[in-house]
């Protein structure tokens, strides 16, 4: 949700309409079953960066959305998901606007992401995700940002999913804001914290005009998490080579600062200001699982479960993780797999 901070001419190459996507290199022994393909496709009238990933490209296809929205995994994609591989086929893209994508068809002076754009986008990329590897439906996952894109997309084809699986889930802007800075500010007097007590204080309760406040209080909300948490694995966030070269981490930089700004907005008319799933109403088409961390303090606990109560769908779950915040970590993964095994696989039969 908060910002953070060439691939190799053959891959970097876009892919023609109706083409596949660029295959990377397979041994006989496996290229019938293994699926390993990135590459540009040209989703919502621009090139996007779509990557697919699986030991068996028989295997149900999940559909991961990024956070940020700068912010894509596909960079750091290997470790997280190489358990889940043997499951599933792994399916992302680089959102409108950030990592490759924003290197392949940076933004013209002047355009501004919206959600309906974006969710048209997730669509579009879902649409070609069936038609390309010859599947019904997929499984749609994401968290933080993407909770909301992936409600949207949910709400407006849910024909397209089996199931929807959210985590560090957003709800209404304006109540995750203030829930956001009354607990943590609230931590911050409790440990005599001052010089968080006084950066708070200073922003005072939002919402905010500055876009620098988002910055100030994700500095802070990180530092409490991470006492309270048990960290990701430092190999999480090690680039593959690809993904490592100047330009790939010049667009990956230019395409954070550019959605940063866009979902706070300059003077708090971003994006997030106008999050409000529930104005999208309660009724789902689909199974709806959310996992949530116990320490998050951008999408608190009380928030999501409050939202997530009102929902009608056929099947629905909520998972509180304890020493979990708001950033990914072993147990939201272990839980997610779980959720996906124990949960979605039953509703999907057979793959196809």
């Amino acid at each position: 949700m908060w910002k953070l901070s060439g691939l190799i001419a053959a891959l970097a190459l876009a892919v023609a309409p109706g083409l596949a996507l660029a295959r990377a290199p397979a041994t006989p022994a496996v290229a019938a079953q293994r699926i390993d393909e990135e590459g540009f496709v040209r989703i919502g009238g621009i090139e996007q960066w779509v990557t697919i990933h699986g030991a068996d490209r028989a295997k149900p296809v999940i559909l991961m959305a990024h956070g940020g929205p700068g912010n894509p995994m596909t960079p750091y994609a290997n470790p997280y998901f190489n358990a889940w591989e043997n499951d599933f086929v792994i399916a992302q893209w680089d959102q409108r606007g950030a990592g490759m994508t924003y290197g392949q068809s940076p933004p013209a002076e002047g355009e501004h992401l919206t959600v309906e754009r974006l969710r048209d986008d997730g669509i579009a990329v879902a649409t070609y995700l069936t038609q390309h590897l010859g599947k019904r439906k997929l499984i749609l996952m994401g968290g933080s940002w993407s909770s909301i894109l992936d409600t949207h997309m949910a709400k407006a084809r849910p024909d397209l999913f089996y199931a929807y699986v959210g985590s560090s889930h957003l709800a209404r802007s304006a109540d995750n804001l203030k829930a956001s800075y009354d607990r943590t500010l609230g931590l911050a007097r409790a440990g005599g914290d001052q010089d968080a007590i006084a950066k708070l204080e200073a922003l005072g309760p939002p919402p905010w005009t500055n876009p620098r406040a988002f910055g100030i209080i994700r500095r802070i909300t990180r530092k409490y998490e991470a006492a309270r948490t048990d960290p990701a694995p430092a190999a999480w966030m090690e680039r593959a080579p690809a993904y490592a070269t100047p330009k790939a981490l010049a667009d990956y930089e230019a395409g954070e600062d550019y959605s940063y700004i866009e979902f706070v907005g300059l003077h708090g008319e971003g994006m997030y200001s106008l999050t409000d799933l529930y104005a999208l109403g309660p009724q789902f088409k689909l199974p709806v699982y959310v996992i949530l961390g116990e320490q998050d303090l951008i999408s608190t606990p009380e928030v999501a479960r409050a939202w997530f109560e009102t929902l009608q769908a056929p099947d629905k779950a909520f998972v509180l993780l304890p020493r979990t915040g708001h950033d990914p970590n072993p147990a939201m993964a272990a839980a997610q797999l779980e959720i996906l095994r124990t949960k979605v696989l039953p509703l999907i039969g057979k793959p196809n």
